[in-house]
């Protein structure tokens, strides 16, 4: 097979040397709340073609080598109190697979224990593309369906409004889960 990123023949759809170069993550931080970071690992534009393929079975493979660059390498030096649990923003399953349960999937560690299907979404509207009046009309009125009194993450692919997150963490602070931040793999506003 080829690499999705220089061309170059590969035995991964993204080679080791394009790993190295080009999906080497850093931190980056936007505060959406009064003591509310979301981190996030990349800039939209340096791999916005790596996440469009979320829509296609590729993605599967393609969001695996990008949790396992930035989600898994986090939460290999991400030290706590006490464990912590991290909640993707509904992870339904699309094309076969649910994109945003692989990046909480490599989260999983001494500290993070990943939670699946408990922040789900009654409305599954499409927010790509949408104007943040659209979404704040639009809510995704999440429910949550795990424990209370626990702190927690919020996991998704990618921040734009912060529409999305917000209401998460809403959700979550109704039912006694303290949200410490939120992880994405990419920012939209650069």
């Amino acid at each position: 097979m080829y690499c999705l990123i220089c061309g170059n023949l590969s035995f991964s759809h993204i080679c080791k040397n394009c790993k190295k170069e080009f999906l080497k993550p850093s931190l980056y931080k936007r505060k959406i709340e009064e003591n509310f970071d979301v981190f996030s690992f990349y800039k939209y534009s340096s791999i916005k073609h790596l996440l469009h393929t979320k829509h296609k079975f590729i993605g599967y493979f393609i969001y695996n080598i990008l949790a396992k660059e930035s989600f898994k390498k986090f939460a290999n030096n991400f030290t706590w109190t006490d464990k912590i649990y991290s909640f993707v923003c509904d992870d339904n399953v699309k094309n076969a697979y649910s994109h945003t349960a692989i990046l909480n999937k490599q989260l999983k560690s001494n500290y993070i224990a990943p939670v699946h299907s408990v922040l789900r979404a009654k409305n599954k509207i499409n927010y790509s593309g949408k104007s943040l009046q659209y979404r704040q009309t639009n809510p995704r009125n999440f429910y949550y369906t795990y424990k209370s009194n626990i702190d927690a993450i919020i996991i998704d692919d990618i921040i734009t409004t912060g529409t999305t997150i917000k209401e998460a963490k809403e959700t979550l602070e109704k039912n006694g889960v303290n949200v410490l931040f939120a992880l994405t793999l990419a920012d939209a506003r650069e």
